[in-house]
């Protein structure tokens, strides 16, 4: 009994809270360019900040609106996916169980578990809830933590407002003639911490992921404020 025991490991749902914090580190990254970009932009056409206030607010509005339906869209898909999953894999239960146990027991016979314990393991695993036990074996889904849309929509829309009320914040209380200097400093501050939480969530090197998103930055924001001095200079 114990061997049993030990064999089946319960799902880690450490995997699942990463990649929610590292999508919220992404979420607010976005928001942090796209509204830097935006009034970085603007600024440079116009000294009035009425304008840039507005078109920071607009770009907001719109990229946590436009994130917040992206995600629930995109998280629907996938929790109608596994619901189909789930349903095919229960009539299949229902109509075929020991065609369905005996494909429990290859998958754990495939892992290296020997053909008498795969056996006993898949049947134990049956009889204790066996749309679960496959589901996760087969599947890789937990019937019990389906993906919400909601949450995923949420999420996202909170992320991309926090991220992009920084830069906003930044271009508004800044003194006249500084605005850009100190925008792209609380940019850069910004995208170099996000860039090494991101980097530190996924376990990989910070260095490389920090400069990707920084050099990123400087790219959009140099691009909006060049387009913005032409544009600037062609009302004039």
């Amino acid at each position: 009994m114990s061997q049993v025991d030990e064999t089946h490991v319960e799902p880690d749902t450490s995997a699942a809270r990463l990649n929610w914090l590292r999508a919220g580190v992404l979420g607010a990254n976005d928001g942090i360019i796209s509204t830097a970009g935006v009034v970085i932009g603007v600024v440079a056409a116009t000294p009035d900040r009425t304008a840039v206030a507005v078109a920071g607010l607009a770009t907001l509005a719109a990229g946590a609106m436009s994130m917040a339906v992206g995600e629930y869209v995109s998280v629907s898909t996938q929790r109608d996916s596994e619901m189909a999953l789930l349903e095919k894999e229960r009539r299949e239960l229902a109509e075929t169980p020991e065609e369905e146990l005996e494909e429990l027991a290859g998958i754990y016979r495939d892992k290296g578990i020997s053909d008498d314990l795969a056996h006993e393991v898949a049947r134990q695993l049956t009889e204790h809830d066996a749309l679960a036990a496959h589901a996760e074996a087969e599947l890789g889904i937990n019937p019990d933590e389906l993906t919400n849309p909601w949450h995923a929509a949420w999420a996202s829309m909170v992320a991309f407002t926090l991220g992009a009320l920084l830069p906003l914040a930044a271009i508004l209380l800044a003194p006249t003639g500084w605005e850009v200097v100190v925008t792209v400093g609380a940019v850069l501050v910004a995208l170099f911490t996000t860039g090494a939480v991101s980097a530190t969530l996924g376990a990989s090197a910070r260095t490389p992921a920090v400069l990707r998103n920084v050099l990123g930055g400087l790219l959009a924001m140099g691009l909006t404020y060049a387009i913005g001095s032409l544009l600037g200079v062609t009302v004039v």
